[in-house]
């Protein structure tokens, strides 16, 4: 019954903690991912942000995901987001401080049950955002209900076993402890629920505070652990994040344990004069002191230490799907947001194609180069595998719809239009076909700046521009089968060339609506 008090409290504690995470995250919506993007201006204000987030969903996992999806959207720099990375870390600590300071201290049971009743109640019978809030109502209510079966189990286990024998004196003994801490963490997936468990351990006397300290230290390191596996196989971007965050908490835990005597001493000094003795708030005190120590260190030398990892792992991969990471399939709003941009480096592409088939020159049959084709079924899956979370007519919806109706248009351009041949030579005495060539790289020009600034007033300009070249289209194919069938061009090269045409129009035409449908997303961003 001991172990099963105890399992039965980590799973609590941990199921929890999940459902907080997301109610939470469904709750504010999309809120959440614009005010971690309002104040990431520099990297000190993008810890501060990664903090304040953080402890507010209290998971760093999703801060560090919605990181990842904005350094692949171009909207944060890698600097930027190492600062988000380290305030995620000082934001975790606050788990600690909710448990020792309400979780332990007040019998929070008798509320906690009704609590999780009601958001079960509110989460199958609300409507619009009510559902989401009482998600989180029930995951805050199970995480003390968890604490106080995790309190019950490790009171048992005091009694059954001795756990102060642990060697925990000197540089040999704490390291154990480390280790052990580490374990803790890999085997539940979860530092919060780790610290949580030895915050009981304390609180019940199953150990004393220096064992808790190195354990806390350990499960801190061991985050890395799991930060290092999600990593395997995933995107340049995500690899960056996750290896700064290795040696972040890799370096802080051992900054950590080589100052603990003096932490230690520090900590029980402080409350010998308060009067009281060390225990869980004065853990969770210590554990967002040894991080802030961290970010102290770090937080100067941001600059070199993310250009240190961006040599440390270059960028090889595909230019269009690099940051197409299936991780940030969890946050549906940021994977909405890394395909926009994906789409747009896409229909880049097939503007500087359509550049260089204006360019003339003798038509050899040399074909300008196309996109890849195995990177644009990579978009169009990633697209494809976005959760659809989110009611008929939600804002979330409407941008997916958009998503799609992009990716129809570039779709229809490379798999009916590309390659695009340059125009043949002998055009430039009909009137009409120079009108033409004339207005497609005016369209060129006006995608190029579209690209830029993704203003309304450059996309209206786009879509004058392919409205007159549409009628010009019309015209020159009148004029060039009448000219053809007077025998005063020849049919061949007449019906190549309207070909030719046909295929710019279209090109022009299906660039202007995907940019069309991918505006409103894209601008709903800050750009740096």
């Amino acid at each position: 019954m001991m172990f099963f008090a105890l399992f039965g409290g980590i799973g609590l504690f941990l199921l929890g903690m999940i459902l907080l995470t997301e109610g939470l995250k469904a709750f504010a919506g999309d809120a959440l991912r614009q005010a971690l993007l309002r104040f990431t201006g520099r990297p000190v204000t993008a810890f501060c942000s990664g903090a304040a987030v953080t402890a507010l969903v209290q998971s760093s996992s999703a801060t560090t995901l919605a990181t990842i999806g904005f350094v692949s959207a171009g909207l944060l720099g890698f600097s930027q987001a190492v600062g988000i990375v380290f305030g995620a870390s000082l934001g975790t600590t606050s788990t600690g401080w909710i448990v020792s300071t309400v979780g332990l201290k007040f019998s929070v049971g008798g509320l906690a049950l009704p609590l999780t009743g009601l958001g079960a109640f509110m989460r199958l019978l609300g409507r619009g955002r009510i559902p989401s809030l009482g998600l989180a109502l029930a995951g805050f209510g199970l995480i003390f209900i968890g604490i106080d079966t995790l309190q019950e189990g490790m009171a048992a286990f005091a009694e059954a076993f001795d756990l102060s024998r642990i060697p925990y004196r000197g540089f040999w003994g704490h390291f154990l402890l480390l280790l052990i801490g580490l374990l803790m963490t890999v085997v539940m997936q979860s530092s919060s629920a780790a610290v949580a468990t030895t915050l009981a351990a304390l609180h019940s006397g199953a150990i004393v505070f220096e064992q808790a300290a190195s354990l806390v230290i350990g499960q801190a390191i061991g985050t890395t652990v799991t930060a290092g596996l999600a990593a395997i196989g995933a995107t340049i971007a995500a690899k960056r994040t996750a290896l700064a965050h290795i040696i972040f908490n890799f370096v802080t835990g051992l900054i950590a344990l080589v100052l603990l005597p003096f932490f230690l001493w520090l900590i029980e000094n402080f409350l010998v004069a308060e009067g009281e003795m060390p225990g869980a708030t004065a853990l969770a005190a210590f554990h967002t002191l040894f991080i802030a120590t961290g970010v102290i260190v770090f937080l100067p030398m941001i600059g070199p230490f993310a250009r240190w990892i961006e040599r440390l792992l270059p960028d090889r991969g595909g230019k269009l799907t690099r940051f197409l990471d299936r991780s940030l399939l969890e946050v549906p709003a940021v994977a909405q947001e890394a395909a926009a941009r994906a789409l747009r480096d896409l229909i880049g592409s097939v503007v500087d194609g359509l550049r260089h088939a204006l360019g003339g020159g003798v038509d050899d049959g040399a074909s300008v180069s196309t996109p890849n084709m195995h990177e644009v079924s990579e978009i169009r899956s990633f697209i494809s595998a976005i959760p659809v979370d989110d009611a008929p007519g939600s804002s979330a919806v409407a941008r997916r719809v958009n998503l799609m109706h992009a990716m129809d248009h570039v779709s229809q351009i490379i798999e009916e239009q590309m390659p695009l041949r340059p125009l043949a030579v002998g055009f430039d005495k009909d009137a009409q076909l120079e009108l033409i060539v004339e207005l497609s790289r005016s369209a060129v020009e006006h995608f190029e700046e579209l690209l830029e600034s993704n203003e309304a007033e450059d996309l209206d300009r786009v879509g004058r521009v392919a409205a007159l070249l549409a009628e010009s289209r019309r015209k020159s194919r009148q004029q060039l089968l009448e000219s053809a069938s007077m025998g005063q061009r020849d049919s061949q090269a007449a019906l190549a060339l309207l070909d030719r045409i046909r295929s710019i129009d279209s090109t022009v035409y299906h660039l202007w609506r995907a940019l069309e449908h991918l505006q409103p997303l894209l601008s709903q961003s800050p750009q740096r």
